[in-house]
């Protein structure tokens, strides 16, 4: 027997009241409505493009800077900042109006990224890297929460991602090729600077274009500034008790630390109920529809970072690629992420139940991520191209739907938090995925490294296991070739042994990607617990009439 909920409802009640922002869609010209999403467009560019060049020259990095320990934090300090800062101006701007916001973030994201280029080493780069964390949270946390704003009715917002789509293909379509081209040819460092040119448009569209929408408020704002500090303790101590574990085992400081991150949780709970305005509105949580999404998020990201900042490792240092040959095999993951959205704006519409789309999307990243863990050396790099052009495909069957299934069931007053919540829970997954990847490999390739080294006797395996030990001697030619002559003067056949580190490192990537796979098939599985949602047809009238709740989606 079906019924039917009515989305609309006030699902949530929160104090100080606000009127809803005035539908602006319905009297918003086709050529400022075109404008205002460019300069959007034009942010999501800015966050591709820094995503995927960063990715491809990270082994440069490596290379260069030395410490390939803190591999993973280029990548989980920029999503751990981007975690705590996405919900603070999510819920900033619900409150005040987002424009201001995101002018601000794109300022924050280039001056952060002339910093990235200026880094003498990983710290600098890492602490950097979270200053833009900060700019891409206050970004995503306010540019993508401005659609609803500009397009209450959820199908013209479905038909407008066509230009979020085309912007986020370019951006990650040119990511890879670029970022290896310009490692190979201009240094690692160029790859940062790209960020300016992109920047310095998405400012200039966001000025001039974007409506100001101010909601009205009555009483005062206080922002849970005590909970956004607790979110930023409590991950951060998540997110290194993660990497202690595998590397050091269950001793007092773990167990210390692992008592610290639940004492932290607790804290936080308590916190956020006192709160009159809470950074992470509890009562989001009470709504099974939206913490099956939140769910989805967070494997979502898991799968995609994972993926997106370990696929170069696995070519350059695994298979033995150059940066510019890795990142033309990665460019087809960028690309079809736009074109995965492109058709999903064709067909969710249309779709009986939408949440299908979501079902075929985690499918692909489940088969892509099969084929990358069974790719060797020897695989044509036609059937990598087919692995990464269903991750771009699945991942764009998936972001841009989690987003406007949330936005619909939450309903008006909390678009801000709940797309900002959705993004949060993506960058949390894509935290645990870098960072549990990383573990496995690091710890995985000493393993095999000191088994390589185990047949050559004590003495000799003391000399030389330091030196192997850094995956860099796979990735930097020069280093390579000097460690190689070094063995062969002492005797050892170093090519061969380079050979068989290769084999190590492509069996350890394998294991972690997985791991990605498992994860994928989890969310597969969890897409069936969100009830039937419908588009139907009578949004435009809601719209016309002022009322914008998206009165036209039920759920079965």
């Amino acid at each position: 027997m079906r019924t039917g909920i009515r989305l609309s409802l006030p699902l949530f009640r929160f104090a100080p009241s606000f009127s809803p922002v005035k539908p602006s869609s319905a009297n918003l010209p086709f050529r400022d409505a075109l404008l205002a999403m460019l300069g959007i467009g034009l942010v999501n560019m800015l966050v591709a493009l820094d995503q995927t060049v960063v990715s491809t020259a990270l082994p440069s990095i490596v290379a260069e800077l030395h410490g390939f320990e803190f591999y993973a934090w280029i990548a989980s300090a920029y999503l751990l900042a981007s975690v705590v800062t996405v919900p603070v101006f999510g819920r900033l701007g619900d409150y005040f109006g987002r424009k201001r916001f995101v002018i601000a973030a794109v300022i924050v994201f280039t001056v952060a990224s002339v910093l990235c280029g200026l880094a003498t080493d990983m710290r600098f780069l890492a602490a950097a890297r979270a200053l833009q964390g900060v700019g891409g949270g206050m970004m995503v946390g306010t540019a993508f929460a401005s659609i609803p704003d500009l397009f209450p009715d959820p199908r013209a917002r479905v038909r407008w991602q066509v230009v979020m789509a085309a912007a986020y293909g370019i951006g990650t379509a040119a990511g890879p090729s670029l970022g290896g081209w310009l490692s190979e040819h201009f240094g690692w460092r160029s790859t940062f600077l790209v960020n300016l040119p992109v920047g310095v448009l998405a400012l200039y569209f966001i000025w001039a274009h974007l409506p100001r929408y101010q909601p009205a408020r009555t009483g005062e704002v206080r922002i849970d500034w005590t909970g956004a500090a607790l979110v930023a303790l409590v991950l951060g101590a998540f997110q290194t008790l993660i990497e202690a574990v595998p590397r050091s085992g269950l001793t007092t400081g773990n167990a210390v630390l692992a008592v610290a991150v639940l004492a932290g949780v607790a804290l936080l709970l308590v916190c956020e109920r006192r709160a009159t305005h809470p950074i992470i509105p509890l009562d989001l949580f009470r709504d099974p529809q939206l913490v099956t999404l939140f769910t989805l998020s967070t494997l979502s990201g898991f799968v995609m970072f994972s993926l997106i900042f370990f696929a170069p490792l696995l070519l350059q240092g695994g298979f033995g690629l150059s940066p510019q040959q890795a990142g033309l095999l990665a460019t087809p993951i960028a690309a079809c992420i736009a074109l995965g959205s492109l058709i999903n704006t064709r067909i969710v519409i249309r779709l009986h139940r939408p949440t299908t789309i979501l079902t075929v999307g985690f499918s692909l990243l489940v088969a892509a991520s099969a084929g990358l863990a069974f790719a060797s050396r020897n695989t044509a790099h036609l059937w990598l191209e087919l692995a990464m052009s269903a991750v771009g495909i699945g991942l764009g069957f998936i972001l841009n739907n989690l987003n406007i299934f949330g936005q619909e069931i939450a309903g008006r007053e909390r678009f801000g938090i709940t797309t900002a919540l959705l993004q949060s829970t993506r960058m949390v997954g894509g935290m645990l995925g870098t960072s549990v990847v990383a573990t496995i490999v690091n710890h995985r390739y000493a393993a095999g490294v000191g088994d390589a080294l185990a047949v050559i006797g004590a003495p000799l395996q003391q000399r030389w296991q330091p030196q192997l030990a850094d995956p860099r001697v796979l990735i930097d030619p020069s280093l390579r070739e000097g460690l190689v002559a070094q063995m062969k003067a002492a005797g050892l056949d170093g090519a061969a042994l380079v050979d068989a580190l290769r084999h190590v490192l492509v069996d350890t990537i394998h294991l972690g990607i997985g791991l990605t796979g498992c994860a994928a098939l989890a969310a597969a599985l969890c897409v069936g617990r969100i009830s039937h949602i419908r588009f139907s047809r009578s949004a435009s009238a809601a719209q016309k009439s002022g009322e914008a709740r998206a009165d036209e989606v039920k759920a079965d």
